[in-house]
């Protein structure tokens, strides 16, 4: 390993164990108040649904935006272009959104299930541990289901977003009718992937009010 990558690898170590750090410290001081991990992780899953449901409006948005634009028939072609252009960034913007929260909801969860594992030895009564443990085995799986949804989900807004940035850019250096036409070809492509992506959140909602539903009894 070169000089410069050891520094990159030391650099990312480090970074990573005061994140760890500061979740750790973050969780502690909310159970001191009576706030403690899972609900939290509560929180952290509907914020992620609210994002999930803002950004659906937002790529629908952007569809149609897509949709004016190839079938601009007269004006202003610039504004026909900053008009997709603001739809891509604010799509993108969305989409980090629901990137963040999806990576808070993980964080937390690991942290729950970790603090649930530990704690089982802490049983002296042998009825009660094998109930925590059977308990704990199938939150877990239906976590991980969950979370399988959801980063499914992320990763179909992925090809929208590159279909959509390449559109852009295209239409960016080639301001003409001729440059719009030639876009008109995509806007199928630019549907499916849309639709598809949709269906992928609305899953992983579902997953995600089923997983709020377990936590909360």
């Amino acid at each position: 390993m070169t000089a410069p990558s050891q520094l990159r690898y030391i650099l990312t170590l480090l970074i990573a164990v005061i994140l760890v750090g500061c979740q750790s410290t973050y969780y502690s001081a909310m159970e001191k108040v009576g706030i403690h991990k899972r609900d939290i992780m509560v929180d952290r899953l509907e914020s992620t649904q609210s994002s999930q449901e803002e950004a659906q409006q937002q790529f629908q948005s952007a569809l149609e935006q897509f949709r004016s634009v190839v079938n601009f028939d007269g004006g202003d072609i610039e504004e026909a272009y900053n008009t997709l252009n603001s739809e891509y960034e604010k799509s993108s913007g969305a989409a980090q959104t629901v990137r963040d929260r999806i990576a808070s909801v993980s964080h937390v969860s690991e942290a729950l299930f970790d603090e649930w594992e530990d704690e089982l030895d802490l049983y002296s009564n042998k009825s009660l541990k094998q109930s925590s443990v059977r308990k704990l085995k199938e939150t877990r799986k239906q976590y991980e289901q969950m979370m399988k949804n959801l980063k499914q989900a992320e990763a179909s807004m992925k090809p929208v977003l590159d279909a959509m940035q390449d559109q852009v850019l295209f239409l960016k250096h080639n301001l003409n009718t001729q440059a719009i036409s030639a876009l008109k070809k995509e806007l199928n492509n630019i549907e499916v992937d849309i639709e598809a992506l949709i269906a992928n959140m609305q899953k992983s909602i579902r997953g995600s009010r089923k997983m709020i539903s377990t936590l909360k009894r």
